[in-house]
């Protein structure tokens, strides 16, 4: 057996049922699949259809596909009974690096041939966990955000022994089941978006240690700064707003230099030809045509579009009040 085309899966095992792979279950019972689930510990099934239980109202909100339905989760005895019919599998153990080569590695003995095995894992680089499968080929990360039925982001990467073609499968696959992917070219530690959280969530700590800022200074200064125009458009594409009709250009000629500035703890990379270059022609692709006036009005109304969703216009504050 080999796995189908990404569009006619309909079939899926989930190996590891706590937040994250219970999160995954219920995002694969509500995109219309049959779910099998499977996780050692004696009470997991219970708290897994807890879980499913308490997402439903929220995924319905969300819509659900033709035929979506908790009756089509299967919780199994053992981890091959789980595998054994499966048309893609995702392992969401705990990040624990010998346990994941261990499952993975029988995973890879208990799953059909040629079926994708992806793995949830937060940090670990796939050539990392991969080292004791024999059918390495199809191993691919497949990182998710929590929670994965309501954060549509799911990062692609595959280790040094998997196949590309693997790799594209599985993009495509998450893509149908209805994730917003990222299929990175290589490997880094943390992927690319838990990176950027550890940067801010590194600084927090050190800001807290410091005295420089209470805890809710710090989650207020993203609720009600950067984090309204980061819901819709990243920090890219917002510094190249900063530098006004000049774009990412003007932006970094402007405040490159405040690169050597003490704002952060982290060390700036050297703002060379090649950086400034890559940086620069990034936001012209991420742009996509539209000018900088199009981005503006977009940011704009973005913003007003959050702070209505979330009753922070000013006017609907004072409304409140009343």
């Amino acid at each position: 057996m080999t796995s189908p085309e990404p569009a006619n899966v309909t079939r899926v095992a989930c190996v590891g049922a706590g937040v994250i792979g219970g999160g995954w279950v219920a995002h694969f019972l509500a995109r219309g699949y049959d779910v099998t689930a499977w996780d050692p510990a004696p009470d997991a099934e219970l708290r897994l259809r807890r879980l499913v239980d308490a997402a439903w109202p929220a995924l319905t909100q969300l819509g659900l596909a033709d035929g979506a339905s908790t009756d089509r989760l299967t919780v199994t005895a053992t981890l091959e009974e789980a595998v054994a019919d499966a048309e893609f599998v995702q392992e969401s153990a705990p990040e624990k690096l010998e346990l994941k080569r261990e499952l993975l590695a029988r995973l890879d003995a208990a799953t059909p041939p040629g079926v994708v095995i992806a793995s949830s894992t937060s940090g670990y680089p796939m050539s990392d966990i991969q080292t004791d499968a024999e059918g390495a080929g199809r191993l691919v990360v497949g990182h998710p955000f929590n929670p994965p039925y309501l954060i549509p982001l799911v990062e692609v990467v595959g280790g040094e022994r998997t196949s590309a073609e693997a790799v594209a499968w599985a993009s495509r696959f998450y893509e149908v089941a209805g994730k917003s992917v990222i299929t990175m070219d290589r490997e880094v530690p943390g992927f690319i978006a838990n990176r950027l959280q550890e940067a801010l969530w590194r600084e927090a700590l050190h800001m807290v240690a410091n005295g420089e800022a209470t805890v809710k200074e710090i989650d207020d200064s993203i609720t009600e700064g950067p984090g309204l125009r980061w819901a819709f458009m990243g920090p890219m594409l917002t510094f190249a707003l900063a530098g006004g009709e000049g774009g990412m250009a003007h932006m970094l000629d402007h405040f490159g230099p405040s690169l050597k500035s003490p704002w952060t703890r982290l060390e700036a990379p050297e703002l060379d030809k090649a950086l400034y270059d890559s940086v620069v022609a990034g936001c012209d692709d991420a742009a996509a045509g539209r000018t900088i006036a199009d981005l503006v009005a977009e940011r704009d109304q973005g913003v007003i579009d959050v702070l209505r969703a979330t009753g922070r216009l000013p006017g609907a504050r004072k409304e409140a009040g009343k």
